[in-house]
C-alpha cells in the first residue's frame, strides 16, 4: 500500500477507491517486465498517466517514451509515422524519414485510441509485436526494433473484432496484461477530493480564494454521471472557480454549470452484418416499424369488429379463425361467416360466439401498451418460443447479437 501511495504522490493521482488502487497495483507489478499492456477505460479517465507510470517504473525509464494518438493521424500517413518511409515512396516523400519505432528503439511507445488504427497498419504492428521486425514504406529492407508497446482504447475491442474492424490476433496479442481504469462515476468517493484539489489549483493560478460547496451541492456533484470523467470534472471546477458569483456554491449555482444529460438509449445494438445504414443504422427504426405494424393490425381488427356491431344485418354469428379458416364446424345458413385474419384460433372444443341484436349497448376502446421495454421483452419471448429456446437462432431473427440477447434476458428476467 505504501508503494501505491508513493506512485500517487509522484504522479499526482488523487483517490482511494478500491478499483483505482487495483489498477495502480497491476501497473506497478507489470512495469518491470516487457509484457504488452492494454489499458482500457472511458475517455478522460487518465489512461496516458498509467502508460507513463509503467514506463517510469520499468528498466527502460532512461530511454525515450512517446505517446501516439492513432485516431488523430490520417490513414494515408500513419504507416509512415510509425515505421518511416523511403525517399520517393509517395508524393511528398522528398527524403528518408525515420518512424517512431526506429526513433524510440529501446524505449516505450504508447498507442492511444488503438481501436481507430487501420487494418493494414494493424497487420504491420502485429509483426512488430511478434518478431520485432518492420519495413519502411517504399523499402524492402527488414529492420529490427526493441520497443515496448502499451496500447489504450475507450472502445470495446472485442466487439470491434466481431464487426471485422479490428484484427482478432492483434487483440489477443495486445491484451497480454489488461488494465481497466475505472470511470469517475464508479469511484464516487473520490469526486469531492478531486474537485477540491482542482479548485485549490485554480485559485492559486488566478490569485483568488478557493470556492467551497455546501452539502446539497456536494450531493449534486457526486451524483452527476460525469461522462467526460476527470477531464470534465476539471473543466467544471475551472468554470466555477472563475464564474461563480459567490465563494460558497449552492446546488442551484452548481446546476447552472452542469450540462443536461441525454436520455440513455436502452435499445439493443444491431448484430454484425444486420440491415442498416452503417454502424449507426438505428435499431430504433427496426423496433418502431415492428410496433407500428402491430398497432396497424390491431386497429384494423377493431374497425372490422365495430362495423359488425353497428350493422346487425351484416352478421349475427362469428367464430374465431386462424388465417381465414374457421376453427369450428358450425356455419349457419342464414348469415355469412365473418373471418378475422391474424387472430389466434380458439380451441377446437369452443362453441361459436352468437351476437344478438343490441346485445352490446356500450363499448370502450382500450389502448395497448406503447412501452418500448415491454414490446422489446415481448419480441424476445416470442423469438425464443419460435426457435424453441435456441438463443443463437432467436438473436439472428431479432437482428441482434447473441451477447446482447444474453444481456437482455438477464435485464428482463426472462427464463427460457
Amino acid at each position: 500500500m505504501d508503494n501505491i501511495q508513493s506512485i500517487k504522490n509522484r504522479f499526482g493521482i488523487i483517490g482511494n477507491s478500491q478499483s483505482l488502487n487495483y489498477a495502480l497495483q497491476v501497473a506497478a507489478q507489470v512495469a518491470n517486465t516487457d509484457l504488452t499492456v492494454l489499458i482500457s477505460g472511458e475517455s478522460g479517465v487518465g489512461k496516458e498517466v498509467f502508460s507513463q507510470i509503467i514506463h517510469a517504473l520499468s528498466a527502460r525509464k532512461h530511454n525515450p517514451f512517446i505517446a501516439v494518438n492513432c485516431g488523430a493521424i490520417p490513414e494515408g500517413t500513419i504507416d509512415s509515422e510509425l515505421f518511416g518511409h523511403e525517399k520517393g515512396s509517395f508524393t511528398g516523400a522528398v527524403d528518408n524519414r525515420k518512424g517512431y519505432f526506429e526513433t524510440v528503439n529501446g524505449g516505450t511507445i504508447f498507442l492511444d485510441e488503438i481501436g481507430e488504427m487501420p487494418l493494414g497498419t494493424q497487420a504491420r504492428l502485429l509483426r512488430v509485436l511478434e518478431t520485432g521486425e518492420y519495413i519502411r514504406v517504399g523499402s524492402s529492407k527488414v529492420q529490427k526494433t526493441d520497443v515496448r508497446v502499451i496500447a489504450a482504447t475507450n472502445r470495446d475491442l472485442l466487439e470491434r473484432t466481431q464487426q471485422g474492424k479490428f484484427r482478432e490476433d492483434l487483440y489477443y496479442r495486445l491484451n497480454t496484461v489488461p488494465i481497466r481504469v475505472p470511470s469517475l462515476r464508479d469511484r464516487k468517493e473520490d469526486i469531492p477530493m478531486l474537485f477540491r484539489k482542482f479548485c485549490v489549483d485554480f485559485a492559486e493560478k488566478y490569485k483568488t480564494t478557493s470556492i467551497q460547496l455546501n452539502e446539497e451541492a456536494r450531493d449534486v456533484l457526486v451524483n452527476y454521471p460525469w461522462p467526460g470523467n476527470v477531464r470534465e470534472l476539471k473543466n467544471i471546477a475551472e468554470q466555477i472557480s472563475v464564474l461563480a458569483p459567490e465563494k460558497l456554491v449552492t446546488a442551484t449555482d452548481l446546476q447552472h454549470f452542469l450540462p443536461e444529460q441525454p436520455t440513455v438509449n436502452r435499445l439493443p445494438m444491431l448484430a454484425p452484418g444486420g440491415q442498416g445504414n452503417g454502424d449507426f443504422a438505428s435499431e430504433r427504426d427496426i423496433l418502431y416499424k415492428l410496433f407500428f405494424d402491430m398497432k396497424k393490425d390491431v386497429t384494423e381488427l377493431k374497425k372490422m369488429f365495430f362495423e359488425v356491431l353497428q350493422n346487425p344485418n351484416m352478421a349475427q354469428h362469428a367464430a374465431y379463425a386462424d388465417s381465414g379458416v374457421l376453427a369450428g364446424s358450425y356455419q349457419p345458413a342464414e348469415a355469412p361467416v365473418v373471418t378475422t385474419p391474424n387472430i389466434i384460433a380458439a380451441p377446437a372444443t369452443a362453441q361459436p360466439i352468437i351476437l344478438k341484436d343490441n346485445a352490446i349497448d356500450h363499448h370502450e376502446e382500450v389502448e395497448e401498451t406503447l412501452s418500448i421495454a415491454d414490446k422489446e421483452k415481448e419480441l424476445i419471448e416470442k423469438a425464443l418460443r419460435k426457435h424453441k429456446g435456441k438463443r443463437k437462432d432467436a438473436a439472428l431473427d431479432l437482428g441482434i447479437s447473441e451477447r446482447t440477447l444474453y444481456r437482455k434476458l438477464k435485464e428482463y428476467n426472462i427464463h427460457e
